[in-house]
């Protein structure tokens, strides 16, 4: 059974790697449309990979498409265009989620299998510095609330019912806020 998934597997991500290489190369060169375009092969291909993986989380598999789309463009200057766009973009995928389950404290799910690529094929993330002061950058266009929501749950790793209380908001508002601004920051870096 698992030769059958691997076999399945592989096909799938040289089909992804075949649609997605000439897009993201020409949106590296500048083509707006095919950054979307990009981006959008991206988010459908984010949202079964989280989806697969957070089966009994299902709230958090848009917010994590958001958070990978979002680091993929702060981090598009770290792309080697020498290795799969698939690769680079799951590897920052399996980031996000790792920082999820640490989040969570759910420990035993990092032992997890995270995705169908062999760890060989796995770009190494280099230091993220740039991309943070590029995160502030683009929190600052944010309203405060959904700012503030996004920095305790998501930067600082702090739980929803933690952030409620060091807010004094309730968390169905808190994860509105991070909703709501992760999607704004989404749009923002589509735009760019």
């Amino acid at each position: 059974m698992a030769a059958a998934n691997e076999s399945t597997s592989v096909p799938a991500l040289d089909a992804l790697e075949a649609g997605l290489k000439p897009l993201w190369d020409r949106a590296q060169a500048g083509d707006e449309k095919a950054y979307r375009a990009a981006l959008g092969l991206m988010s459908r291909r984010l949202r079964g990979y989280f989806g697969r993986r957070l089966v009994a989380l299902p709230d958090e598999v848009e917010d994590l498409v958001q958070e990978t789309l979002l680091a993929l463009h702060l981090q598009r200057d770290t792309y080697d265009a020498a290795l799969p766009v698939s690769a680079w973009m799951h590897a920052i995928a399996r980031h996000k989620l790792v920082d999820l389950w640490r989040r969570r404290g759910r420990r035993e799910a990092l032992h997890e299998p995270l995705d169908e690529l062999d760890e060989s094929r796995h770009p190494l993330v280099p230091d993220e510095q740039p991309a943070r002061r590029d995160l502030q950058q683009l929190l600052q266009t944010l309203p405060q609330a959904q700012q503030q929501a996004i920095v305790l749950t998501k930067v600082e790793g702090l739980s929803v019912a933690e952030a409620s209380q060091r807010t004094g908001v309730s968390e169905s508002a808190l994860k509105v806020q991070v909703h709501r601004g992760l999607k704004r920051l989404a749009g923002l870096v589509r735009s760019h």
